[in-house]
């Protein structure tokens, strides 16, 4: 959810750290601070509210020193501030940055309190600082001293600390929040994703849960949670960052938007033959797995929620499979039963959402099947600690509302539903019918993202709005409900969606002529039962947005604006409906005036509860 960055080099890092932080400022966007040992003894830090290039702008002569940490943050204790802005400091020169949460910090920091520490932030993160340095003063090292505050922490963390007194050397600890090793030559460097180093090094050491690490620059020493040293063996990266190039576009969400065709194409190279998907998509063990696989579950968060919403309808009515969806963070904390063959599906962007994780970790415990991540990052926790994995290929999203990562999640269910259906006894022709739909998705998506001027123009018409109720059925709620994601996440209207059959159960009492009705409409099975809908709106003087498929026989007149869709496979509308409802809200956020791609309280990993 924040971002980390430290280095320990012969050279001046200051610079390598602050363009570590501008690659992950879409992890969070408060504030942000560095702090760098120019000297023995010495430690400099500087923090800023507001975005990395405040913290830039505050350097204003260079700034030597070969050992430092920084920190881009999203807050969750403390309002966002200078001096609740990381790195939080003990006596001038412990330093530390953290993602996650102390859960116990207030107790901790009345224990040191009551021993005459000074606390100048609000944030559960200084209390590391403080213990490190009063465990310093027993502790002939940095490495001891976080050792034997480790058993006090509880709840989450990666966290980055140095001394000042001992500039050789860094530690670091991971608990529930990524951290990952950058390997140089004569230098290293620590981060909370990868992304941050690539300037640096290629290669990558992947931190495992409960791990220590001491850091210096020839050496790196790794310890377990046990306490056992071991070897974790470098990966190279060949990953690629183009979040700096935003191209044509005005923001990353609409470069972002824009990539879904190819990312869609990306997501189904080399999964496809002609007649079937590939299930070695999902890992070796696939096959053997997917043949005793009575059942899924499917848990998720957010966008990635309403992706698995759309599986269990595809799962259950071609597969013959029976689904559940449950979000991370309702599933982990009750007592599911679960039923025999059930397969563990986890849906994250990052691989390292916090719910999700924890999700996973507890079903280890719980008789499943296996487990099966969708997941967009190769090297997150979700993929190397569940059995199987399908990569999505989306690439880099910087923008904090999904968008290509959403599609590319769906294109992942689909290929999953027909591997189970393969194992399942699918008609051979509506396997082979479903194969030739995803190949033509990619182009059915350029043909949809044509009528960005006409949605463009539509968008006007929400300028002074503060309410709109997004509709859909079958397949097409949880798109409609992603559509009404989107339009709070950066518009911050109030949208709420609603399966178009509940209508009189309810929200009918809501519909006036200032409250727009977006209604998602393919040309399907349940088509004229959405109309009998729409007619329930028109009847009480509800101004309707339709976004329909070109045969179904809407027209556009004073009570209804339509936009006509390309004709698409009924089974592949969910993916093909999504993107308007993206344009749609990101033209309505441009009239409104806000920050697309870092939309406020918002962050794009979440790796806090």
């Amino acid at each position: 959810m924040c971002g980390i960055v430290g280095a320990i080099a012969q050279r001046d890092v200051a610079q390598i750290l602050i363009e570590g932080l501008r690659r992950l400022e879409y992890r969070g966007y408060d504030s942000a601070g560095l702090a760098v040992v120019s000297e023995p003894g010495r430690l400099n830090r500087i923090r800023r509210l507001g975005k990395v290039q405040s913290l830039s702008d505050a350097i204003l002569a260079p700034l030597p020193g070969g050992l430092g940490i920084a920190h881009t943050r999203w807050a969750t204790h403390g309002e966002p501030s200078e001096r609740n802005a990381h790195p939080h400091e003990s006596s001038g020169n412990i330093a530390v940055v953290h993602n996650g949460i102390i859960e116990n910090y207030a107790e901790l920091k009345e224990e040191l309190a009551a021993e005459g520490y000074q606390f100048t932030s609000d944030t559960d993160t200084e209390v590391i600082a403080h213990l490190v340095h009063r465990e310093r003063q027993s502790q002939d090292n940095l490495l001891n001293a976080v050792r034997a505050i480790i058993p006090r922490l509880r709840g989450a963390y990666g966290t980055v600390i140095i001394d000042a007194e001992q500039p050789e050397t860094m530690v670091v600890a991971r608990s529930g929040s990524p951290l990952v090793i950058g390997v140089g030559i004569g230098e290293n460097f620590v981060a909370s994703d990868s992304l941050a180093l690539l300037p640096v090094t290629r290669q990558f050491i992947y931190l495992e849960e409960g791990d220590i690490a001491q850091i210096s620059r020839s050496d790196i020493y790794i310890e377990d949670a046990s306490g056992n040293q071991v070897d974790r063996p470098a990966q190279e990266s060949t990953a690629s960052y183009d979040a700096g190039n935003k191209g044509e576009y005005r923001h990353f969400m609409l470069k972002e938007i824009y990539d879904q065709p190819q990312a869609v194409r990306n997501a189904l190279e080399s999964r496809l033959a002609d007649d079937h998907v590939l299930e070695q998509a999902f890992g070796t063990q696939a096959s053997e797995i997917f043949a005793e696989v009575k059942h899924v579950q499917i848990v998720a968060c957010g966008t990635s929620y309403h992706s698995a919403m759309v599986a269990r309808y595809w799962l259950e009515s071609l597969a013959g499979i029976s689904c559940s969806v449950e979000i991370a963070s309702e599933y982990r904390y009750r007592k599911p039963v679960v039923l025999p063959g059930s397969l563990l599906v986890t849906i994250s962007q990052s691989g390292e959402t916090a719910d999700t994780l924890a999700a996973l970790r507890m079903a280890r415990h719980l008789g499943y099947l296996a487990t099966l991540a969708i997941c967009n990052v190769g090297a997150s926790s979700l993929v190397r600690e569940s059995d199987l994995a399908f990569m999505t290929r989306a690439g880099v999203e910087i923008g904090v509302a999904s968008t290509k990562a959403f599609t590319t999640q769906l294109v992942g269910l689909a290929i999953l539903v027909l591997s189970l259906g393969q194992h399942n006894n699918i008609n051979p022709l509506l396997l082979a019918e479903m194969v030739g739909a995803l190949k033509t998705l990619p182009d059915e998506l350029e043909q949809t993202l044509t009528l960005a001027a006409d949605i463009e123009k539509l968008a006007e018409e929400f300028a002074d709005k503060h309410h709109t109720l997004f509709l859909g059925r079958g397949d097409q709620y949880p798109i409609a409900m992603e559509g009404a994601l989107k339009l709070k996440e950066i518009s911050y209207i109030h949208a709420e969606a609603y399966a178009a059959g509940e209508l009189k159960h309810g929200p009918l009492a809501l519909i006036d002529d200032d409250m727009p009705i977006v209604v998602i409409a393919p040309n399907n099975e349940l088509l004229e039962k959405l109309k009998s809908n729409v007619e329930e709106v028109r009847a009480r003087g509800g101004i309707l947005y339709v976004f329909a498929d070109k045969d179904a026989q809407f027209e556009s007149d004073e009570s209804m604006r339509v936009i006509n869709l390309p004709h698409t496979h009924p089974w592949m509308a969910p993916v093909v409906y999504t993107l308007p409802l993206q344009l749609l809200s990101y033209y309505v956020a441009i009239i409104k005036g806000t920050d697309v791609d870092q939309p406020r309280n918002l962050a794009k990993s979440v790796t806090v509860e």
